[in-house]
C-alpha cells in the first residue's frame, strides 16, 4: 500500500481527555481517526498524540495532511 486509503474528506472533530491517542496513518481502522492495527503490513504506522488537557483537535480525515496528525486543509485539493 503506498497512498492511504481515504475514510472521508474532511476532518475528525474529536473532543479529547488528557491521555495518549494513537491517529491511524492508513485509512483502514474501523475506529476512526484512531488506530485498530489494521495498519499492519501496510507500512504504515500510528502517529502518537499526547494531550495535557481537555480540548477539540481536528484530525485529518483524508490521510494526506503534511501536518500528521491533524488537518492541514489538503483535503481541499484531493479529486474525486
Amino acid at each position: 500500500m503506498s497512498k492511504p486509503k481515504i475514510p472521508q474528506k474532511v476532518p475528525y472533530g474529536v473532543e479529547v481527555e488528557p491521555g495518549e491517542y494513537w491517529w491511524c496513518a492508513c485509512g483502514e481502522s474501523q475506529n476512526q481517526p484512531f488506530c485498530d492495527g489494521s495498519h499492519k503490513g501496510t507500512g504504515f504506522q500510528p502517529v502518537v498524540v499526547n494531550v495535557e488537557e481537555k480540548k477539540t483537535l481536528w484530525f485529518c480525515g483524508c490521510k494526506h495532511t503534511q501536518n500528521q496528525p491533524f488537518c492541514d486543509g489538503n483535503h481541499k485539493n484531493i479529486e474525486d
